[in-house]
């Protein structure tokens, strides 16, 4: 915990991952072929694995928090549901980065971001973490 880094995170637009679409119109895509994105506003990378947060309609996308990053107080302009899918993830909510008072959700674990609802997550540990994110656009992050 004493290498926690507190970022702001802003969330624009990647591209969908390359993923193959058999004749039946099924998506099939492995980790290993998964292309993560960095960004300079951002110490998390990102898959966009389905839609476009920034347009209308559904959406999916994998983070990856490196160890000991989390993000700063933020909301979004819609719902997001968040699933981890490895890692510990770390969540706060309020407007006050509280470290004191996170709680932490496990892997499988599940976390509803509620439109306008300030909140900050990510790694307080020495593990990396990888959550799902899945909401209907647009969707804007607000610091």
């Amino acid at each position: 915990m004493k290498n926690l880094k507190l970022w702001g995170l802003a969330l624009i637009i990647i591209p969908v991952a390359y993923a193959a679409v058999d004749e039946d119109g099924f998506v099939r895509l492995q980790p290993r072929e998964m292309e993560w994105h960095e960004q300079e506003t951002s110490p998390a990378s990102y898959v966009y694995l389905a839609g476009d947060a920034d347009e209308e309609g559904f959406y999916m996308i994998r983070a990856k928090f490196p160890a000991g990053v989390m993000s700063s107080p933020h909301y979004h302009t819609t719902d997001r549901y968040v699933t981890v899918i490895s890692g510990t993830w770390y969540t706060g909510t309020g407007a006050d980065f509280d470290k004191e008072n996170m709680i932490a959700i496990e892997p499988g674990g599940y976390m509803m971001h509620p439109a306008g609802a300030m909140h900050y997550d990510g790694s307080n540990d020495d593990q990396e973490v990888i959550v799902e994110i899945k909401g209907v656009g647009p969707n804007t992050t607000v610091r």
